[in-house]
Parts: C-alpha cells; sequence; structure tokens
C-alpha cells in the first residue's frame, strides 16, 4: 500500500550548542550546495549516488520530487534556520519505501562537511522519525529500520542519539562493499 502526502516543512528547535534546523522539500535553488556538499569525499564514500556536476544535481533532485510524488521516498532538505546562516545546506533526511503492508521503512541522512559535529543528522533524524510514525502509524507504520555500513561509526553515533537501537549485523552484498549494522525504532518507542 502506498500512501501519498502533501511536502511539508520541519522546523527543529535551536539548542544551547547548535542552530535551529528547517526539513524542507528540495528546490532547484538547492543544485550548486549540492554538488558542494558532494565533493566531500566521505560523502562520495558513503553515497551510492554521484554528484558531479548540474545534470547530476538534477537527476538527483528529480528522483526526490519523484519520491514525494509516487509515496516512496519522502526526502527532505536540511537548512540552518537562524542567524547568520539561515538558508544554509547542512544536510538530507529522508524516509525511504515506506512498505505499509509489511509495517516497516527506512531511513537515511547525510551532513554537509561544514554542519558535521553539531548535531544535524541526529536532530533532523528524530523530527524525522517523529513526523513518520505520527503520519504513517495509523496506515500501518510499526518500525524503521536504519543501514550503515560497519565502518561507519558516525552513523552508528547518529542511530544511538535519534533513538535507534542496535539489532544486527547484516552481511555485505552488492552495492555495498562492507558488511553493516541495521539499527531500529519501533513507533513504540516514540517519546
Amino acid at each position: 500500500m502506498t500512501v501519498r502526502v502533501e511536502p511539508v516543512s520541519l522546523r527543529v528547535a535551536a539548542t544551547p550548542a547548535a542552530p535551529a534546523l528547517l526539513l524542507r522539500q528540495w528546490t532547484d535553488g538547492d543544485v550548486e550546495s549540492l554538488i558542494e556538499a558532494y565533493r566531500d569525499p566521505v560523502q562520495r564514500r558513503f553515497s551510492q549516488f554521484r554528484v558531479t556536476d548540474v545534470d547530476d544535481a538534477r537527476r538527483w533532485l528529480e528522483l526526490q520530487w519523484d519520491g514525494w510524488e509516487s509515496g516512496k521516498r519522502f526526502s527532505f532538505a536540511v537548512v540552518d534556520d537562524s542567524g547568520a546562516g539561515a538558508g544554509r545546506l547542512v544536510g538530507n533526511v529522508a524516509l525511504k519505501a515506506p512498505d505499509l503492508a509489511s509495517g516497516s521503512a527506512g531511513v537515511g541522512y547525510w551532513t554537509a562537511a561544514a554542519a558535521r559535529g553539531q548535531g544535524v543528522a541526529s536532530r533532523a533524524l528524530e523530527v524525522l522519525t517523529r513526523w513518520a510514525f505520527e503520519t504513517f502509524t495509523a496506515d500501518g507504520l510499526r518500525c524503521l529500520e536504519l543501514l550503515h555500513q560497519v565502518d561507519n561509526v558516525a552513523s552508528c553515533r547518529v542511530a544511538e542519539k535519534a533513538g535507534y537501537r542496535f539489532d544486527r549485523v547484516v552481511p555485505a552484498h552488492p552495492p555495498f562493499p562492507l558488511d553493516g549494522h541495521r539499527h531500529v525504532r519501533s513507533a513504540a518507542d516514540r517519546s
């Protein structure tokens, strides 16, 4: 069962150490920021998609917009929402492949290099998680799954901070060269 929802914007409150964030739909105006984010070697290492130029960025954006239209992927640009940095792209979070018949969906995220270490991913993931359960629990969503390669220690920390518990090691399979970690969070875990 596929459920379509209208794009929304979600706010993440500022903390004493980190700015407020806005999760919003991706726009054509994000092309240059997206290309810049993908220049980072860490981003390229853990991403299956390559964005090296304007055409790549537009294809990537089309995939995000198509995901909203089809109900198969709900991707949000994460932007700084306060002070001098307001509007600056700091990351991405996504609810992926919701399979409401089985009650599960995946989540994913990345953080732009300049914004790492500021709690962007964990804070944005927490807001995405709440939105996913508020939006889709009545339709059958019971569990969210977060996968990352075993060598992505930062993603393990993000998962834990956002309340996703380690579930098991997942064997490597193409296109992933290494084993992975599976973290989960259930609708019953909502706070």
